[in-house]
């Protein structure tokens, strides 16, 4: 496992913490791959009772890495796919501490989770458009059930920054937090959720989700139009743009 994804444990809660903060953990093919196997170790270990998603230094995940990310050649049969269709498939509780630069699969991601905190300095995006892309790991039907069409109309089609106050009335998190608490009080949401008995806590989870079928149908059709937008003359246009920003 890349030594970019940190896996620990403090009792039944497995925590996998993004290890990346020089570039604000963003995220390679190779932490995909390593965030999945986690992820599905930890189904398979009765020892863990809760996942726990967290980032490394000030921020949880600015995104996809693009110079690793224009490598794709396939997003349906790609680490990211996989990822993104084990945590839509977790049966135990997933609980998110955000900080810091949440943008796109940094926001997505916190869709599939169960419990969410934010610190305050947090910042979110789903900046898709903007890119000549289109939503991804379901969030074009996720986003809409929890905050209604025309403010997931506003987030996905605009694709502009929202801060944590905004994310909490979305319902995009539970709560937020000072700066430096996010990942205190979401640990305690944890061990709160692995107190409860187990069987009725994953039983909760299913029958909340009993609708991820269609989730999963909607991440493979994202995932395809995705994949055509990648060849876009668009995309081109916006990496261009974002190079010559950085010069």
């Amino acid at each position: 496992m890349t030594n970019l994804i940190l896996v620990e444990r403090d009792g039944p809660i497995q925590i996998v913490r993004l290890n990346r903060p020089e570039k604000k953990n963003a995220l390679t093919l190779a932490m995909y791959s390593a965030m999945a196997d986690a992820l599905i170790a930890g189904e398979a270990d009765d020892g863990v009772t809760v996942h726990l998603l967290a980032g490394a230094g000030g921020d949880f995940s600015a995104g996809n890495d693009l110079n690793d990310f224009l490598t794709l050649t396939s997003l349906v049969d790609s680490p990211i796919a996989r990822f993104l269709l084990t945590l839509a498939g977790l049966s135990k509780p997933v609980v998110a501490a955000v900080k810091g630069a949440a943008v796109g699969i940094g926001s997505t991601m916190i869709l599939h989770c169960d419990l969410a905190v934010a610190a305050a300095n947090s910042r979110f995006q789903f900046p898709f458009v903007n890119l000549g892309l289109v939503p991804e790991a379901g969030s074009s039907l996720l986003l809409p059930r929890l905050a209604g069409h025309r403010r997931a109309a506003e987030l996905l089609m605009l694709g502009e920054p929202f801060d944590a106050a905004k994310a909490e009335i979305l319902g995009l998190v539970n709560t937020v937090v000072a700066p430096g608490q996010e990942e205190v009080t979401a640990l305690d949401f944890a061990r709160r959720l692995a107190a409860r008995p187990r069987q009725a806590l994953r039983q909760t989870k299913a029958l909340l989700k009993r609708d991820v079928e269609p989730v999963v149908q909607r991440i493979q059709v994202e995932a395809r139009l995705f994949e055509e937008a990648l060849r876009s003359p668009e995309l081109k246009e916006a990496v261009a743009a974002f190079y010559e920003r950085k010069k």
